[in-house]
């Protein structure tokens, strides 16, 4: 990979590509190896923030050796779904790592990425949905956006969600996370003119069916502007809530 660098910084110099062609082609250079895991260092040039590790189903001594590597190369660490003990034996590693334990999601700015062009709403309709949310928030701030939550507007008191309308408005994009019925998003989306980001979350009782409900009811929903993400995916919401407010 060295070799290959070297290369294109040659054919830089000797005015044969432009910086922009050199930096188009680095976009596609190797990964690092480490037998279990290949990172990949240079997701950072084509998406703007380094590689984001899912902690589940890892062990953490896997955990740790990808980590380390991310931070090494100098870039910001976002790692979710994490335990409090597994977060507990990585701090000993990087010791400027925080955790956030609603979201179970562990992070470290070491290089700021580029600044979101407005504000990040997040929504829950319930107390209960708020791990989701935090780990929409989490990933929001991580990638460089201005990010506010307002908790617990669910339309079992509609009054409550119209109550905090003048701060929802303003929004550039918004991720309404609900589980039960779902009707969250719906009622939003038919309040701003901004992209609504709906997250289904396993609350409810028992024909929630851990939040296909939720889901089902989403996908059916009657204004436009509702794009829906996986079942308790806050991550997700919160990439493609970024992506747009890049734009």
């Amino acid at each position: 990979m060295r070799s290959q660098i070297e290369d294109l910084l040659k054919k830089v110099y000797e005015r044969k590509i432009s910086p922009e062609e050199a930096l188009h082609a680095l976009k596609d250079y190797p990964y690092q190896d480490l037998s279990f895991a290949k990172i990949d260092h240079h997701r950072e040039l084509r998406k703007g923030f380094p590689e984001i590790i899912y902690g589940l189903g890892k062990t953490d001594a896997q955990i740790r050796d990808i980590a380390r590597e991310i931070v090494k190369k100098g870039g910001s660490l976002l790692i979710t779904r994490v335990e409090a003990p597994t977060y507990k034996k990585l701090k000993k590693s990087l010791p400027k790592a925080g955790y956030n334990p609603a979201a179970k999601t562990v992070f470290l700015k070491q290089r700021p990425p580029a600044a979101g062009k407005g504000k990040i709403i997040v929504l829950t309709a319930g107390t209960s949905d708020i791990p989701v949310a935090e780990e929409a928030y989490v990933t929001c701030d991580m990638l460089g956006n201005d990010v506010e939550r307002i908790y617990d507007v669910g339309v079992a008191g509609l009054h409550r969600l119209l109550g905090e309308y003048d701060k929802f408005k303003r929004a550039k994009v918004i991720i309404a996370v609900a589980g039960m019925e779902g009707a969250l998003p719906s009622v939003v989306a038919g309040l701003v003119s901004v992209p609504v980001i709906a997250v289904p979350t396993s609350v409810g009782y028992g024909a929630s069916f851990k939040g296909l409900a939720a889901l089902l009811a989403m996908l059916n929903s009657c204004p436009g502007g509702v794009g829906v993400v996986n079942i308790d995916n806050g991550f997700g919401a919160a990439y493609l809530a970024s992506l747009i407010n890049h734009l």
